[in-house]
């Protein structure tokens, strides 16, 4: 399995479709704080709620999630559930991003419950790393971000 990035480098650049097709790239964000939020597919209980969670986040920081499914997936979730930020497909090359932030589980073919924190120069500056069955603690996140000027 591989380790994750680490703290203190910088975030891997990418570009993903979101759930309407719109190309998402991590560097158009810079100047704000990014949550980059790998999950393991939509639909499921454990996802459903950690994205409720993310929709009421404090502050400036802007929300990408990431997952396998297809855009057409995400653009269903993102319309039953009522989510706003970007959901991005990592569909194919399968699982590309989730590899570059090594959070990609290959023995299931899903990305593992990642969560980076990324200031507003590109740098990662907090993470978490969950098994696909544990959820994460999303007070967590708050904190990191109160934390990150």
């Amino acid at each position: 399995m591989e380790h994750p990035v680490e703290v203190g480098v910088p975030a891997p650049d990418f570009e993903l479709q979101d759930q309407h097709g719109t190309p998402v790239k991590l560097s158009g964000f810079r100047g704000r704080k990014v949550v980059l939020v790998f999950y393991p597919l939509a639909f499921s209980g454990i996802c459903r709620s950690e994205l409720a969670a993310l929709r009421d986040l404090p502050g400036d920081a802007q929300v990408l999630t990431v997952s396998v499914d297809s855009l057409f997936t995400h653009r269903a979730w993102a319309e039953q559930e009522g989510y706003l930020f970007p959901l991005l497909s990592d569909f194919w090359p399968h699982g590309q991003v989730a590899r570059a932030y090594g959070v990609f589980d290959d023995a299931k073919g899903v990305a593992r419950r990642g969560t980076f924190i990324i200031d507003g120069e590109g740098v990662i500056r907090w993470s978490v790393v969950n098994p696909i069955g544990s959820a994460r603690d999303i007070a967590a996140y708050t904190k990191a971000l109160a934390d990150i000027s």
